[in-house]
């Protein structure tokens, strides 16, 4: 019996994976038709001949050649990286995602999802213009509101349903073109091929540029076949051979049809673009197919954009990249994502009454060549960018050089700039203004990208052009600092000094040692580090099995060493251990690794008190009292005095005890010459006190924190004197030789 319901329930699935990848298209109609539809649409009915007649033969294929360099760049870029990766729904969202993050392909995807939007009413009213230039004593309201409805009928009942209208209209296009083709001879009537083409035209409308930029968005069709990425039996396969062969064809058409008017128009007649005269039509041996492919491919690009533009607000919503991601993630029974269609019928319905009543779209038109071409650029820095790390993930099966991507990255940026500098600032500004409302949203993704190999590389560069140059570590310093604990509360006690004094270009390392059977006690430091980073703080850490702390810390400096980033201060926090440390033993120990020593003594009761004054005690000077590049065990001291007076915005006192006046006179002018060679702040106070040393101690006002030189013969007592007579926290430092506080 359990056998048997095991049966059915395999048959069962067996059954819905079969209908749902019945549900998806293959190459022909879910990639190709759409594509080329989209491409071959009113510009080429309407402007191409406009085109030709103000550049001329030779202008126009140089114009069309121009164009087909972005399209054909991003077609092989996308089609190489599709090639390896899985490809997921929304089109250029996952391409995008998958290696630059959620937040740049949402921030990228956004826009264009907006701009096919926008553009089904652009291809809406080139409808209705086709229809009053046949009837133009109709009112042209109900007929853009007539054909939104029915485009928005023909998508909501199903992709599927859709699909077979764009063959239908396919094959009245490909009747135009053939139309169009007769015309080329003496047929009906018709003159065919007898004028002698102008190579170069006068641009009387324009310059070579401004006629460009007419002709571009004619061929930005090309995202609306892969936005049907999430409904292709075999996108992988689908895309490269569907979007190619689509690219490929139409460019061959236009081509083609800049020859053939060039022979069957004059010039005058190319540059007349009045309303209701279509020079194709004119000179086909069919006007009237000619008017039926206009009406077609308009109708059609609408149609596909309808279709498309839903499935990339989808995918958007399935990763919270939207307000109400919920709803307009969520799809029919049927696979249709009718949610994300009905939010996209409204902004559609929206921008045609404000095209209508407000005649704002021209306005706004180029806004939406600029998101397609952020799109494409985009798309080709994808690839560049991987090709360029060399990560063994990126093996596409359709390779292609790295100048492709290259040369499709500097098109798209030339012609943003060539077409309307102000909207492709426009267009960027808000692209990076999405990018930064995303990085708030904190978003999971549930692949991995290539952000952290791009930083890899760099860094890896970065070395091996460091290892090259002179050292310089005391104009490159920053804290880098190995906190070595036996217990995650250790680190915790801690946190808010460390920050202190790392924050912000410095970086914690966490070495959490631990003996068996203790691994426990540290593994919390995870959560510790993750809130370093959460405070802007760089944070790792390091669990290392040891059979005493002296020896692990020992250890991990002498194995950090060689490292390109390696830590240049041990904090320990004194008498924090679980277990008596032998300080002097450890710090004879590291002394040959060049690494500085900071020591902190907090005090029982007040701890770091208002976290406003520090007290750091300089050493008597004499009997030069000149400054060098280097200070006698002090360099560091000011440094972290610095950070801490910066972070906390507090005060730094310098402080200094000599036994008569005349070194105090002099002890007061190198302090103050220290202030200001080390570039202090200017509220930095100098403390100069005629007595010995601890009872100097004594007389100078309380601080938060105090900092003294560690003697190089390590003294206990010393330290235990100390802490004893100022009643306050202290930090005991010794520097490593690589820093300066005069650098």
């Amino acid at each position: 019996m359990q056998l048997k319901v095991q049966e059915s329930l395999s048959n069962l699935q067996n059954r819905f994976s079969s209908s749902t990848a019945d549900r998806k298209f293959g190459t022909f109609t879910g990639v190709f038709v759409p594509t080329v539809l989209t491409i071959l649409g009113v510009i080429m009915y309407l402007r191409l001949g406009w085109v030709v007649g103000n550049a001329g033969l030779v202008g126009a294929i140089l114009i069309i050649l121009l164009a087909h360099v972005v399209t054909v760049t991003t077609g092989l870029a996308v089609s190489s990286i599709a090639t390896n990766i899985r490809v997921g729904a929304g089109g250029a969202f996952p391409l995008i995602s998958q290696s630059l993050g959620l937040e740049v392909g949402g921030s990228v995807s956004v826009p264009l999802y907006l701009a096919q939007g926008v553009s089904i009413a652009l291809y809406i009213i080139g409808f209705s213009s086709g229809v009053l230039s046949i009837f133009p004593n109709l009112p042209e309201l109900p007929i853009i509101l007539m054909t939104f409805i029915l485009i928005l009928a023909i998508a909501y009942t199903s992709a599927r349903f859709a699909v077979r209208v764009q063959l239908l209209i396919l094959a009245i296009v490909g009747l135009s073109l053939f139309s169009i083709f007769l015309g080329s001879f003496a047929i009906g009537g018709q003159s065919g091929m007898v004028n002698t083409p102008v190579l170069w035209g006068d641009f009387p409308d324009g310059n070579f540029w401004q006629v460009f930029a007419v002709f571009f968005p004619a061929v930005t069709g090309i995202m609306v076949g892969i936005s049907m990425s999430g409904d292709l039996k075999d996108p992988r396969k689908s895309i490269p051979i569907g979007t190619m062969s689509a690219i490929g064809l139409t460019m061959v058409i236009y081509l083609l049809l800049a020859i053939w008017l060039s022979r069957v128009a004059t010039v005058d007649e190319l540059l007349n673009i009045d309303p209701g005269n279509i020079v194709m039509a004119d000179k086909a041996a069919w006007s009237w197919a000619v008017v039926a492919g206009l009406l077609g491919a308009t109708f059609s690009s609408a149609l596909a954009s309808m279709v498309a533009a839903p499935r990339v607000m989808q995918a958007l919503g399935q990763h919270q990249i939207l307000p109400s991601s919920n709803f307009v993630a969520e799809e029919s029974a049927t696979g249709e994502p009718r949610h994300a269609l009905l939010v996209t019928s409204v902004i559609v319905l929206a921008t045609l009454l404000f095209a209508f009543f407000g005649g704002g779209l021209n306005a706004i038109a180029p806004l939406i060549t600029m998101f397609f071409l952020l799109t494409y650029g985009t798309l080709n820095a994808v690839v560049l960018i991987e090709q360029t790390l060399g990560m063994v993930s990126f093996r596409p099966t359709l390779p292609i050089p790295r100048w492709v991507p290259l040369v499709g990255v500097l098109s798209c940026l030339f012609v943003m700039t060539l077409v309307n500098p102000v909207f492709s600032l426009i267009a960027i500004i808000f692209t990076l203004a999405i990018y930064a409302y995303l990085l708030r949203k904190k978003l999971r993704a549930p692949w991995g990208d290539v952000r952290s190999g791009l930083f890899m590389s760099l860094a890896e560069w970065a070395g091996e052009r460091v290892s090259r140059l002179p050292g310089a570590p005391e104009r490159t310093w920053s804290p880098s600092v190995l906190a070595p604990v036996m217990n995650a509360e250790t680190m915790n006690g801690s946190y808010r000094f460390l920050r202190s004094i790392v924050s912000p270009q410095g970086s914690v390392r966490a070495l959490g040692l631990y003996q068996t059977g203790h691994r426990e006690s540290v593994e919390k430091l995870d959560l510790i580090t993750q809130a370093f980073i959460a405070d802007g703080v760089y944070a790792r850490t390091t669990l290392l099995k040891v059979s005493d702390f002296e020896s692990g810390v020992s250890t991990a400096i002498e194995v950090l060493a060689s490292v390109f980033f390696r830590p240049n201060i041990l904090f320990l926090p004194l008498f924090a251990n679980e277990q008596q440390v032998d300080l002097e033993n450890l710090l004879n120990e590291i002394a040959p690794f060049k690494i500085g020593v900071a020591l902190l003594a907090r005090h029982l009761v007040i701890d770091l008190g208002r976290e406003q004054l520090i007290n750091v005690w300089v050493r008597e000077q004499g009997p030069d009292w000149k400054l060098g590049m280097r200070l006698s065990n002090l360099d560091l001291s000011v440094l972290l005095a610095y950070q801490l007076a910066r972070n906390w915005q507090g005060r730094i006192n310098l402080c200094m005890s000599v036994t008569d006046l005349e070194t105090a006179i002099k002890a007061r002018a190198y302090l103050n010459e220290l202030i200001d060679l080390a570039r202090l702040p200017a509220k930095t106070q100098v403390h100069v006190i005629e007595a010995p040393f601890y009872e100097a101690l004594r007389q100078m006002p309380g601080a938060d924190i105090n900092f003294f030189g560690l003697p190089n013969d390590f003294d206990p007592a010393f330290l235990n004197e100390v802490i004893e007579i100022v009643g306050a926290s202290c930090l005991f430092v010794r520097d490593s030789g690589d820093e300066s506080a005069l650098a």
